[in-house]
């Protein structure tokens, strides 16, 4: 990844990953897609290459991203969807092409574009159509486990909750649960400074 841009914070359901390229939403905001190539990045690496992204192309990912994450989390509050962001996940579920293939290995993946694709491309908008029928899938309830919401008060990204017993915090625990984690324990140790010293 290059340098000069934050660290993607990938996780193991697309649709949710998706929403995590703009982090810590309710305190300094992260944008991981700052422009159209890091884009081109987060899609290569989330196993939907494309060979080029406008800007164009980037405004309607985030406009997804946007609704899915607004979808997400009305869904976590038990709410009503707000239909503009149902209007756009079914927008771009539809304006996508793809089809999924299944590997040698028992995996499967997507293959973009279509056989009537003259110049044998990938475009973004089919990469975005993939993100939206996951999106689709997770909010119809389709799949094992909940929409949750980080528990961090800066963070509050949406999440899938895979969990056993359903009941995760965090969107990560190496970022924000390690950071509460670490809060709790100053807070402790400035309430109980000698706490650590009366060993013998």
């Amino acid at each position: 990844m290059r340098a000069e841009f934050p660290d993607f914070r990938l996780g193991s359901v697309l649709a949710t990953s998706f929403t995590g390229t703009l982090s810590e939403r309710h305190g300094n905001a992260v944008e991981r897609i700052p422009t159209p190539r890091r884009l081109v990045d987060w899609l290569a690496v989330s196993g939907l290459a494309v060979d080029s992204c406008t800007p164009a192309q980037l405004d309607l990912a985030r406009e997804l991203r946007e609704s899915i994450h607004a979808a997400a989390t009305a869904a976590a509050a038990q709410d009503a969807f707000p239909e503009s962001a149902v209007q756009v996940i079914n927008d771009r579920s539809a304006q996508g092409r793809a089809a999924a293939v299944l590997t040698s290995g028992g995996e499967r993946r997507w293959r973009l574009g279509s056989a009537s694709r003259v110049d044998g491309t990938s475009r973004v908008e089919d990469a975005l159509g993939v993100i939206a029928a996951d999106a689709i899938g997770i909010l119809a309830g389709e799949r094992d486990g909940r929409l949750a919401l980080c528990a961090s008060p800066t963070c509050r990204a949406a999440f899938f909750d895979t969990s056993q017993s359903r009941t995760r915090k965090w969107c990560d625990m190496n970022t924000c649960g390690n950071r509460q984690k670490k809060a709790r324990f100053l807070a402790n140790q400035s309430k109980n400074p000698d706490r650590g010293s009366d060993r013998s």
